[in-house]
């Protein structure tokens, strides 16, 4: 059993991450399920659509608990039993991107936040985490050299997103390492790459 996420800020190529991974660790002969927050289920879409697409103003409060019943049911329905069916999981983004963007983003209150992240995710922790580290300029000019279009968070000013990657900076734990996504993009994978060989103790040939 191996729960595998990557956090990080606006740009910092999780995405791109989490998809070469899934395939790397695939073309090893491991079975992966990769996973996206929030979404994944019917429920758990449904509530991204409302969090990042409506425009209807919603309080802070509120879009939490968009992310947090995502959450929920993502984790009932699709983490915990394909990790008790021995695949490996590799989700972009989990508890901490609460802690980062509700917490210190939007200023909640830190312990009735881990309370209730608590209840969504049943207790269930990652076996690793994956920090993806970008200035904010250079995560908004890759988004903008993508020709991203900007959700409800993403359009938020840089006073913002600053809050949100000093809260990623600052995370510390069992499990939580610290990648320079502003190397190049196969710097990073090898770095993931190296991460997970040496956190999960598999002996794999290297992508």
């Amino acid at each position: 059993m191996t729960f595998v996420v990557v956090e990080g800020p606006e740009g910092a190529g999780k995405s791109t991450l989490v998809r070469w991974l899934g395939t790397a660790f695939r073309t090893e002969g491991r079975e992966v399920l990769t996973v996206r927050e929030p979404g994944g289920t019917p429920i758990a879409e449904a509530a991204r659509k409302l969090a990042l697409k409506s425009r209807h103003d919603r309080a802070y409060a509120a879009e939490l608990f968009l992310f947090l019943a995502a959450r929920a049911d993502l984790v009932e329905r699709v983490i915990r039993p394909a990790l008790a069916d021995g695949q490996m999981v590799i989700a972009d983004r989990f508890g901490l991107s609460t802690i980062a963007y509700q917490v210190a983003g939007r200023g909640l209150p830190r312990a009735d936040v881990e309370a209730a992240l608590r209840v969504a995710t049943g207790g269930l922790t990652p076996d690793l985490t994956l920090i993806l580290d970008v200035p904010v300029t250079v995560g908004r000019e890759r988004q903008k050299v993508a020709g991203k279009v900007r959700d409800r968070i993403e359009r938020e000013d840089d006073t913002f997103h600053t809050r949100v990657r000093e809260a990623y900076r600052s995370a510390s734990g069992p499990g939580i390492v610290h990648i320079d996504a502003s190397q190049t993009r196969k710097a990073v994978q090898d770095a993931a790459w190296r991460e997970i060989v040496a956190a999960t103790a598999l002996s794999l040939k290297g992508a």
